[in-house]
């Protein structure tokens, strides 16, 4: 063990470290600065934070708690493209597998859909909590509306996410939402040709959906996410409603 703790620690002198983590470790305010501005994964958050945003009372954690749900859903999400084929009518045999042959199937498919229903719950408390608070004000107007496009995206994902089981209920609940779309003007009906792919919800609406909910929508919201957080850092912190905010 001893050996082993030497070997880390000369590790740590090595240039393959240094490439990783530049900054290095220290006691210093600067030392610590550096080591959260020029690390990937750190540098969105900030160096110091006032003592008072992280009471519960300021944010009620609805923002960490969204974030927390996003990061369920992807990794539960990834596990059940292991057993989905977007296609028909296997879409639908897939979810019936997962419900009575894979293990754990119906855990995992239910830990993704209340995970689902919580982060939009979540949302819509996040944005009704900043907008109570006056969070939205500025500087911070612009972080503002890029939560408000979060919104968006997530309503989208949830949307997009409802089609996949390919059974009545899905059918039949795109089909109304799409044509409610369809009655939006001037550009309603080429919307809805376009994320049907037709006239009709049929297997080309199924791999639409499939690939905005897997793909385009995830990594769009994960490109906003990131802003969101660094837009935060940006303006100042978190909005604890002290004059020292403004």
């Amino acid at each position: 063990m001893a050996n082993l703790v030497e070997e880390f620690a000369e590790f740590r002198k090595s240039r393959v470290w240094r490439s990783v983590f530049r900054a290095g470790s220290g006691q210093s305010n600067l030392h610590r600065s550096l080591a959260v501005q020029q690390n990937v994964f750190l540098h969105l958050a900030a160096v110091k934070v006032r003592r008072r945003a992280l009471e519960f009372g300021v944010t009620w954690y609805l923002g960490t708690l969204s974030l927390a749900c996003f990061l369920i859903l992807t990794v539960t999400g990834i596990l059940l493209m292991l057993y989905y084929h977007p296609s028909v009518p296997q879409a639908y045999a897939d979810m019936k597998d997962l419900q009575f042959v894979v293990s754990a199937g119906v855990f995992l498919r239910n830990l993704h859909r209340w995970s689902a229903h919580a982060m939009v719950l979540l949302v819509f408390a996040h944005l009704f909590k900043v907008f109570y608070r006056g969070a939205y004000r500025p500087p911070r107007e612009f972080n503002w509306v890029i939560g408000v496009i979060l919104l968006m995206i997530t309503l989208f994902l949830s949307y997009t996410g409802y089609l996949l089981p390919w059974d009545q209920l899905a059918f039949w609940a795109i089909t109304v939402g799409s044509n409610i779309l369809a009655a939006v003007p001037l550009l309603g009906a080429k919307i809805r040709f376009l994320i049907l792919g037709g006239h009709t919800v049929n297997a080309n609406a199924l791999l639409r959906f499939y690939v905005l909910h897997c793909v385009i929508l995830p990594l769009i919201a994960a490109l906003f996410v990131a802003v969101h957080f660094w837009r935060i850092r940006k303006d100042g912190g978190l909005y604890t409603g002290e004059k020292s905010d403004d």
